[in-house]
């Protein structure tokens, strides 16, 4: 059987403390009022001992009415001592209107002097014994912290005193405060809880290298996500663990947190993109809607949001059995906890290249919208396996078009990727024929619109370098990057497919949607930052490799947002490519595409590809 070890109750030791304390003040007191022989012939000392005796025992029970052996005697603060001070005042008032009235305690006007110096006396003492406990206790915690980190908050405001009493009162806390920074020009150059304020923000890096600190703590839980990434930038060169206390609006009830690490949005380095999703509500709300993929990372989350808009029936397909099932059961469960009703949720498994499959599902549940999600996106795979590339990417995509046209599904939205123009890899250029397959049937069909959405990498999707990065940090290092030089354009999953329900939206047949990405990342800063992110220092306790681009791979990814040539939608951050001119040969296409089933050597199926989509240049460095 295991044994804990149980606390200690010091509110025994603490009530009598005080009674000690009441009495000994409250004689100490007489005495020096009254001279000593007269003090013990005139009995002076038996009605004061009478009183003091009294007020000792009327003071603990006070003190527990009032909550005060209630106080954490290591957290005691200004608030929790001036509610002891009013106790003591409340029980002094009241003694002294008893000791008017009753004729044997001694007279009232003997009794003012006493009274005055005993009040100011006990006011004083029983807050200050707490106090001296909490020194203590921060003494000891100080003295038993064998390595400490050199820190810096950000911040001399109440999050910034929060993140210093932390500091303190923590035993388990090593950081050790070295300086405050803020841009208050009449805080800087003072002291901030017995701290100096050093200034600007600018230059924070400087500050860093004078005190040598290890950690920057950002304590500023009112500051704009524009001007933490703006702090988050100016900490990039300097090698430090970076983390923050929590904005004001990510608290939720009780504000129980304390010192978080900086997340995906803050990776970004900019504004996550915000949506007004109504307009997406109004056209899913009680239609049926079908997602392929839907277990993978984009397709898991298309089908969050459009359960969100309450589809009358709402059909999962994916071949990958175990990712499917978990999105079922988390759907499943909401349905449960939120007694959602008119929701029909149906989870298939399948492949979109299994034409049958297909068309046994949209022929029974009759689709209104189709989200088309399923294809393999990893690029040196798909460098290694392009004939599966094709059948799923391709003939995959070939099967759910012509199938919508079939079925009158009224739209189909494609996911594309940035990587589909003037494609250097396997995977480009099948959702590159992707594009085409859709653009093909978007002329050719009379009731189903088709449209295709283009955009960069996700952060935190399967396959992406955040999660490889944050493994290969948990295991010591190094981060294995292709090229330092490498950028890539990036969004979080929500921010993603939102604007892909708002393409499906504003789709009105044959466009190739792009998203506005923002500023390209340079992946060399992304390690760096997930590296100060788990408390460590890039190059010191991480290192970061070159390992060389990788079969496919390009230094820059392009999206070729032109915004003065390309056509703007109602939002700001989706832009329409201009038409190309569509395949007219696509179904005999198709059919040359079939016939890297049959083929043994990558380098021969690529040469078919290439055959088939002119943009596709094949990589030399195989």
């Amino acid at each position: 059987m295991k044994y804990t070890r149980k606390s200690i109750n010091y509110k025994p030791l603490y009530a009598a403390l005080d009674a000690l304390l009441a009495f000994s003040v409250l004689m100490v007191a007489f005495l020096s009022y009254y001279k000593p022989a007269n003090f013990v012939e005139e009995y002076h000392w038996l009605s004061s001992l009478i009183y003091s005796g009294s007020i000792a025992i009327v003071t603990p029970l006070v003190f527990w009415i009032a909550k005060i052996y209630k106080i954490i005697t290591k957290d005691i603060g200004i608030f929790e001592c001036l509610r002891i001070m009013f106790s003591v005042l409340a029980i002094q008032l009241v003694g002294l209107i008893v000791i008017s009235f009753v004729s044997y305690l001694p007279r009232f006007t003997d009794y003012i002097f006493a009274w005055l110096l005993s009040t100011a006396s006990l006011v004083f003492l029983h807050p200050s014994i707490r106090v001296l406990v909490r020194v203590f206790n921060i003494a000891s915690i100080v003295s038993s912290k064998t390595e400490r980190v050199k820190t810096i908050v950000i911040g001399a405001g109440a999050t910034g005193k929060v993140v210093i009493d932390e500091t303190r009162r923590n035993k388990n806390n090593h950081n050790l405060i070295v300086a405050v920074v803020d841009d208050d020009p009449n805080k800087i150059g003072g002291l901030f809880a017995n701290i100096p304020v050093k200034g600007p923000i600018s230059d924070i890096a400087k500050i860093i290298d004078y005190t040598g600190a290890q950690e920057v703590i950002i304590a500023m839980s009112k500051i704009s996500q524009e001007r933490l990434h703006e702090i988050v930038s100016l900490l990039n060169s300097c090698n430090v663990r970076v983390r923050r206390m929590p904005l004001i609006e990510e608290m939720e009830g009780p504000n129980d947190k304390r010192i978080i690490d900086v997340d995906l949005d803050d990776l970004l380095s900019r504004d996550p993109v915000v949506l007004d999703n109504e307009a997406t509500y109004e056209m899913l709300n009680g239609k049926v809607v079908m997602v392929t993929g839907a277990g993978g990372s984009i397709g898991s989350e298309l089908v969050r949001q459009i359960f969100n808009t309450h589809p009358s029936t709402l059909i999962l397909f994916d071949i990958y059995e175990n990712s499917t099932y978990e999105i079922q059961m988390e759907l499943t469960r909401r349905i449960r906890e939120e007694k959602i009703k008119d929701i029909q949720l149906v989870t298939l498994i399948g492949s979109t290249y299994n034409e049958t499959r297909v068309e046994q599902i949209i022929k029974k549940y009759r689709p209104n919208y189709i989200y088309h999600a399923a294809a393999y996106k990893h690029v040196p795979l798909m460098e290694d396996s392009p004939a599966e590339a094709i059948r799923t990417n391709v003939i995959g995509t070939y099967n759910v078009a012509k199938m919508a046209d079939k079925y009158n599904v009224q739209k189909m939205v494609l996911v594309s990727t940035d990587k589909a123009v003037r494609p250097t890899n396997v995977m480009g250029a099948t959702k590159r024929f992707a594009e085409t397959i859709i653009q093909y049937f978007d002329s050719v069909s009379k009731n189903t619109k088709y449209a295709a959405v283009r955009f960069g990498n996700v952060l935190g999707s399967n396959g992406s370098v955040v999660p490889l990065f944050k493994k290969q940090i948990e295991m010591g290092g190094p981060i294995t990057l292709t090229d330092k030089q490498i950028i890539r354009y990036f969004m979080t999953i929500p921010e993603a497919v939102s604007l892909i329900l708002q393409c499906g939206l504003f789709a009105k047949g044959g466009e190739i949607f792009i998203l506005d990405m923002g500023k390209p990342v340079k992946i060399l800063d992304l390690a760096e930052k997930l590296i100060r992110q788990a408390g460590l220092v890039p190059y010191v306790d991480i290192d970061i490799v070159e390992t060389g681009l990788r079969p496919g791979e390009k230094l820059f990814e392009e999206l070729l947002l032109d915004t003065e040539h390309q056509k703007k939608t109602e939002n700001n951050r989706i832009y329409i490519e201009e038409k190309e001119s569509v395949n007219k040969n696509l179904e005999s296409d198709i059919k040359e595409s079939s016939k890297a089933f049959d083929m043994d050597e990558t380098t021969d199926i690529k040469k078919l590809l290439a055959s088939l989509i002119k943009t596709y240049t094949i990589d030399k460095k195989e």
